[in-house]
């Protein structure tokens, strides 16, 4: 038996190394992602354990159907990554894509939590029988031996229910709340605001992420929720797509709808420059970039690159400061210019600065444009998963953001930023405790 185990052993062993060699034979621009798939089967395999001895008691048939079940999204992914090798997956349908690869990683959240749970009980396991061990403790009565066996049980009902949950929660986020719209209302207090801009409505807006839209019906939801509020102006703090500027073009005309007395404004974010994909030579990823010009043009919305338009009313005077990209992360763009996009503005009661990443206001604005009172920002999505009750605000974006989501301060300055958590979504296709929203500004005196 022990022989049979150590020729499995090895033959697995074999397998891997060989699929390694052959994928960087095959794909080698994907060989890194090897690495992720063969850890992904390990938690499978560990978590199969559980599941294997729970229907060991049941029919063949019911065996047979759970093994089907619980593999199928290995073997999903299996299937797509090679299909994606010769079919492009920005091809693909975009409501099967997201149906896919939204289930494929709602089932590895559930199984990675089982995972979780199940190697702390391992754990704690390990942990007393080595006290047993030293303590020269004799425990190998059948009331110990039933005791282990029922925590162990236990442990295991405890993963697999606490694995339901998640996996619910994940399909929740990917059916219902991703296009739950938050709108959110605030006040900001302006020093010098003239008493002719008390009152007036900005509307924020931010990671569209078109590419990730199934259909287009909830757009225009949000577009009409947007226009029913009479904005004065409404502002977009960038990442209208995902890789490519095509994804925008069947939202043209429910775009188009969006209007505001003073305008619609937007910038550009980290995924509009086509950096993401592999372009076969610089011309096409600059027509890229042409399209996505005209393509704002066409949909009436004014892009700020790295310039100012201002806003008049009775003599009075705000800037509204659009910058490029900018982020504190060297491996997004850094071509935000703030300096450049502020020449020729003159006298102006306020101004506002709209910057797709928030770490550009800690960085550069405290430090240098204090005469910046506020800076709206977007780029985090709050990281579409998180917890905002009364008394509790936390998300894992919190540990790679110092702004993360909401409004915040600084005492020294008086300048302020709003971070706003996003409309769309990109990655997993759905929204946990962190809504898509639509954030509404009123400025007062």
């Amino acid at each position: 038996m022990k022989k049979k185990r150590l020729f499995l052993y090895l033959l697995i062993l074999l397998l891997v190394v060989g699929g390694y060699f052959l994928i960087t034979v095959t794909f080698p621009k994907n060989a890194n992602r090897y690495p992720f798939f063969i850890l992904l089967t390990l938690i499978d395999y560990y978590v199969w354990g559980v599941f294997k001895n729970k229907v060991y008691t049941y029919s063949q048939k019911i065996k047979t159907l759970t093994a089907f079940l619980y593999w199928l999204p290995l073997l999903a992914l299996v299937i797509s990554t090679l299909i994606s090798y010769f079919y492009k997956t920005s091809e693909w349908n975009t409501l099967a894509r997201n149906l896919l690869y939204g289930s494929i990683f709602s089932f590895y959240v559930a199984k990675i939590f089982i995972a979780i749970v199940l190697g702390l009980a391992d754990i704690i396991k390990a942990v007393q029988k080595l006290i047993e061990l030293f303590q020269s403790k004799n425990l190998n009565n059948d009331d110990s031996q039933r005791s282990k066996i029922s925590r162990a049980k236990f442990m295991e009902n405890i993963a697999i229910v606490a694995g339901g949950l998640v996996l619910s929660s994940m399909f929740m986020g990917m059916f219902k709340w991703v296009h739950d719209f938050n709108v959110k209302n605030l006040t900001i207090r302006f020093k010098n605001l003239p008493d002719v801009f008390d009152g007036f409505k900005i509307v924020q807006i931010s990671d569209l992420h078109l590419g990730s839209w199934s259909g287009t019906d909830p757009l225009r939801e949000a577009i009409e929720t947007i226009n029913r509020l009479e904005p004065d102006l409404v502002v977009f703090t960038g990442d209208l797509v995902n890789y490519t500027t095509d994804e925008a073009f069947r939202f043209k005309e429910i775009l188009t709808e969006l209007k505001a007395k003073d305008g619609v404004f937007g910038i550009l974010g980290n995924h509009d420059y086509g950096d993401y994909k592999k372009w076969p030579s610089k011309a096409e990823k600059q027509n890229n970039m042409e399209a996505l010009y005209q393509f704002y043009n066409q949909i009436n919305w004014k892009l700020l690159r790295n310039e100012h338009i201002i806003i008049e009313r009775d003599s009075h005077k705000i800037a509204l400061i659009g910058v490029e990209n900018w982020s504190v992360n060297t491996r997004f763009p850094q071509l935000g210019n703030i300096i450049k996009a502020s020449k020729g503005i003159g006298q102006v009661s306020a101004k506002i600065l709209l910057s797709h990443d928030p770490s550009h206001w800690d960085a550069t604005v405290l430090k240098n444009h204090q005469d910046i009172e506020l800076t709206l920002s977007g780029h985090t999505h709050g990281f579409q998963f998180g917890i905002e009750i009364p008394g509790i605000k936390w998300s894992p974006a919190q540990y790679i953001y110092k702004q993360w989501a909401g409004l915040y301060s600084n005492e020294a300055t008086h300048q302020q930023l709003y971070v706003n958590r996003g409309l769309g979504s990109i990655g997993y296709p759905g929204r946990i405790g962190i809504l898509p929203e639509i954030t509404v500004i009123n400025l007062q005196t």
